[in-house]
C-alpha cells in the first residue's frame, strides 16, 4: 500500500511538471513553422505563440506569428514571444518588444521586420539601417491593414 501512495505521488509530480506553460527551444534547420510551413533556420528572426494550455506553435518570423493568430482563438494565448537582433535565439515577450521594419534588414517572409528587446536597441539599429518602429499594437495594426 505504501509503495502505491509512493507510485501515485510520483506520477502526479511528472504530469504537473511535463503541463509547464512556456516557450520550447527552436529546433533550427528542423522545426517547420506552424503557419506557411517553411523550416525555421533564421536565428534572428523566428517567434512563438505558446496557448494557455502549453501548446506551442513556432514560427520563421513574426509577421507569421500575427498572420497565424489572425486565424486562430486569441483568447486561448498566453504568450506571444519572438526572438531578437542583438542576441540571437534568444526568445522575449513580443508584446513588450519592439519591432524594426527597414527593407535593409531582411526577414525570411520578406516583410523587413526585426524584434528587439526594448526601444534602445532598435533605435541603434535603425539609425544605421533606416525603417519604422511599431510596438506590439502597432505592428498588429500595420500588419492586418
Amino acid at each position: 500500500m505504501k509503495a502505491l501512495k509512493i507510485f501515485i505521488l510520483i506520477g502526479t509530480f511528472q504530469m504537473l511538471s511535463s503541463c509547464k506553460i512556456g516557450p520550447q527551444e527552436i529546433d533550427y534547420g528542423n522545426d517547420a513553422c506552424s503557419f506557411c510551413q517553411m523550416t525555421i533556420v533564421d536565428k534572428i528572426h523566428a517567434a512563438e505563440i505558446v496557448t494557455r494550455k502549453g501548446k506551442v506553435y513556432k514560427f520563421d518570423a513574426s509577421e507569421c506569428m500575427v498572420n497565424f493568430r489572425n486565424d486562430f482563438d486569441i483568447a486561448e494565448i498566453e504568450l506571444y514571444l519572438t526572438n531578437i537582433y542583438t542576441e540571437p535565439r534568444t526568445l522575449v515577450d513580443a508584446t513588450q518588444a519592439t519591432f524594426l521594419r527597414s527593407e535593409k534588414l531582411p526577414s525570411p517572409m520578406g516583410a523587413f521586420l526585426t524584434g528587439f528587446k526594448n526601444q534602445e536597441d532598435a533605435v541603434n539599429v535603425q539609425f544605421e539601417k533606416e525603417g519604422t518602429l511599431y510596438n506590439w499594437d502597432e505592428l498588429l495594426e500595420h500588419l492586418n491593414k
